[in-house]
């Protein structure tokens, strides 16, 4: 048994290392796999399988047995991780065959994501001008957030160097340590502006980070819980949706760029997405907009 565990563990490892390393993929994604291959690893050594003779079969068990309380989207993910962790075993040479070949992945229905119209847009943004440093942070926040798009990480990600006043634009660190470089609108501009100039220097006298764009009330960098939370609190003050996150404001800014006439590869472009597919999920929320309007506009719309 212990050298059964010895197998798999030095299997996953090796591949957690690999997808971190060489592929350069997020933590969030490596922490993601790691929960999966765990799963696999407890029930191969119940089962007493070794990594080198899991076989399709096997595998069809082993789903069959995890993924009854499983969420459509969570099937999909942990099949992925299969996928890529025997695509690895077989690059490596410690199976010969990838058992993962002859298996059906799950079909994962395309939620529409939430977001915001313009007008609703305009009226999160419309916050009181308040010279005072944290009101003024929060306002430079959520400008930012959807006038480059960005996901939370990327914001909270970002150093005081990574933005170009001239050119207009963000330097974002994406998804697998990917870098893009995004435009940002006057109103954005003109609020981080005022941020950096008036309010940043009196956060940073409170603490260490000097290179941080956002800081906390303390002087360090300001935490993805504290933008949730902003988030959700101005959703509150307005009665909008309740689940109102900062990726509502990237999907609004998605939505509304397509709206606009904008090229689907241009879109994909800003967001950062590695494949346009997942950027496709848009055009549906477009055309979902595009036939509410139309409902509400076109005499022959009703009955």
């Amino acid at each position: 048994m212990n050298d059964l565990r010895q197998a798999w563990d030095t299997a996953c490892d090796g591949f957690l290392s690999h997808a971190l390393v060489d592929k350069g993929l997020a933590t969030t994604t490596i922490a993601a796999m790691q929960h999966d291959l765990s799963h696999l690893r407890g029930w191969a050594t119940q089962s007493g399988v070794a990594p080198a003779g899991v076989t399709a079969q096997d595998l069809r068990s082993f789903l069959l047995s995890v993924s009854a309380g499983l969420q459509a989207s969570s099937r999909a993910r942990l099949m992925s991780t299969l996928r890529s962790f025997f695509r690895f075993l077989v690059a490596e040479k410690v199976i010969a065959e990838d058992p993962t070949a002859t298996l059906i992945a799950p079909r994962r229905g395309r939620k529409l994501p939430l977001y915001l119209t313009a007008d609703q847009v305009a009226r999160f943004l419309d916050l009181p001008d308040d010279p005072e440093p944290l009101p003024l942070r929060n306002r430079a926040i959520l400008e930012t957030l959807y006038g480059s798009g960005c996901r939370v990480g990327e914001l909270c990600a970002l150093d005081l160097l990574d933005l170009d006043p001239g050119e207009g634009t963000l330097l974002l660190r994406g998804k697998g340590s990917k870098q893009r470089r995004v435009p940002i609108g006057g109103p954005c501009l003109t609020v981080l502006n005022r941020y950096l100039s008036l309010a940043r220097p009196r956060l940073a006298g409170k603490g260490p980070d000097g290179r941080a764009m956002f800081l906390n009330h303390r002087g360090g960098r300001l935490s993805r819980v504290s933008v949730w939370n902003l988030v959700k609190s101005r959703g509150r003050e307005l009665g909008l949706a309740e689940g109102l996150s900062p990726h509502t404001l990237r999907h609004s800014y998605a939505t509304h760029l397509l709206a606009g006439g904008a090229d689907l590869r241009v879109v994909q472009e800003l967001l950062g997405h590695a494949d346009i597919s997942t950027t496709e999920i848009y055009t549906h929320v477009d055309r979902t907009w595009l036939h509410s309007i139309w409902r509400q506009a076109h005499p022959r719309a009703g009955g």
